[in-house]
């Protein structure tokens, strides 16, 4: 089966195509079939639930235009001294030389930096959303190799039915002409017969879990990027990991979206604080008016702000400082779950791969072998049905158990790179 060389988390919106394809490529005259790698395509190209998580960089993104805003300046204009009661005494005169009239401009300006710090908060939040819009398309990575694992099980899981309702199929039509020959009793027949609906409820369970799995995949992908009748490419197989405890650790140090997400919270938290900081320095209003009363036209600059005796914002700051603190001890307990996933993980992954050198070490071969002496026998006429149905069971039981095995052990090589974030694992 083919595996990824994406990181889970590098895929960026900014980088993926303007116009998609809709649709994985069909070959020409055949089914669209699907390998691991290219499903992991799609479902970062089309998965809608990812795309709306998306949106919150974009979000945060037109957050940064807002902070780095200046105040927009205040026009005031104002008449006095208007002959409103008395319509009569309205001439040009009067307007000149008794009316009043104002015209004034005014500006915040804002001290300590503020828009800087502003903009500085709003940049370093971005940066914590863009890890924790990557860590979110390395859970959909995983989701998407862990359901495919679980299709490739559910289509091998149907193949060795239908080869085995093909082959018990011949034992039903042998025992048949026994009976009609009279080497078979009428009750050893009819045993074998009803043995035969085991197997064909097989095949139909295993055709519906298939279907089941690929329904729940396509709607990981999207479900428009795949035709109805899409397949996977890909079998059950053993893919040996040599990498160390120690090693995956550090790489799940280096590439942990959600790692990086809570390590990137602290420097948020920490301009967080140094905006709270800026927001206690007090600001200036300037205000130039421009007047016109009795035939004079004058100027005035004027100029005010808040005397810092109460607030100066010490409320605030205290809160980013103790959020400073829990930024850190977020990032301390992302790190421990870190490494807590990855021993987890290895140690999945270790248990799955003694149970597959347990059945590739013999035991496979030995259950059909079993089964295929067992069957010849019975065919000949030198074993009897009983013995020869326990070996059809076990021989069944077995294989199916393999498959089991192969699958568990390939969804634990999922959850291994879902902890240190990466598909390459060394």
């Amino acid at each position: 089966m083919m595996f990824t060389a994406i990181a889970a988390g590098q895929p960026n919106p900014a980088s993926a195509p303007a116009n998609p394809p809709a649709q994985a490529a069909a070959p020409a005259g055949g089914q669209t079939r699907i390998t691991l790698d290219e499903a992991i395509r799609l479902s970062l190209l089309h998965n809608h639930a990812l795309q709306a998580v998306r949106t919150t960089i974009q979000q945060s993104t037109a957050e940064e235009i807002t902070a780095n805003l200046r105040p927009n300046p205040a026009l005031g204009l104002d008449a006095q001294f208007l002959p409103i009661f008395q319509p009569d005494q309205f001439s040009g005169d009067y307007i000149d030389q008794q009316a009043q009239f104002d015209a004034g401009v005014s500006y915040l300006f804002e001290r300590g930096k503020k828009r800087q710090h502003r903009l500085q908060a709003a940049r370093d939040i971005t940066a914590v959303t863009r890890s924790q819009v990557s860590d979110t398309e390395r859970q959909v990575v995983f989701n998407v190799g862990q359901q495919f694992v679980e299709v490739l099980l559910a289509e091998s899981t149907l193949e060795f039915a239908q080869q085995d309702l093909d082959s018990f199929q011949k034992t039903v039509d042998i025992s048949n002409e026994r009976l009609r020959v009279g080497d078979l009793s009428q009750g050893d027949y009819l045993k074998i017969k009803l043995q035969l609906l085991q197997f064909q409820s097989d095949v139909a369970g295993a055709k519906l879990a298939k279907i089941q799995s690929l329904a729940a995949l396509r709607q990981l992908l999207g479900f428009e990027s795949v035709p109805d009748d899409y397949d996977v490419q890909g079998t059950l197989e053993y893919q040996p990991v040599h990498a160390d405890v120690a090693s995956l650790k550090t790489l799940a140090a280096m590439n942990r979206p959600d790692l990086r997400a809570a390590q990137l919270g602290v420097t948020a938290a920490e301009s967080q604080l140094a905006l709270q900081k800026a927001n206690g320095k007090v600001d200036i209003t300037g205000t130039f008016n421009y007047t016109h009363t009795a035939g004079v036209n004058s100027g005035a600059f004027y100029y005010n702000m808040p005397l810092p005796i109460f607030d100066r914002n010490q409320g605030e700051i205290q809160r980013a400082q103790f959020a400073i603190a829990q930024a850190q001890e977020q990032a301390s307990e992302t790190a421990q779950q870190v490494s807590t996933d990855v021993i987890s993980a290895y140690a999945n992954l270790q248990t799955n791969d003694q149970i597959i050198q347990l059945y590739q070490g013999g035991y496979v071969d030995q259950a059909k072998e079993s089964r295929d002496i067992s069957e010849y026998a019975y065919q000949k006429g030198a074993a009897s049905l009983l013995d020869y149905l326990d070996a059809e069971r076990t021989y069944r039981a077995n294989q199916l158990a393999y498959r089991q095995a192969l699958a568990s052990y390939m969804l634990a090589l999922e959850q291994m790179r879902q902890a240190v974030g990466a598909r390459n694992l060394p």
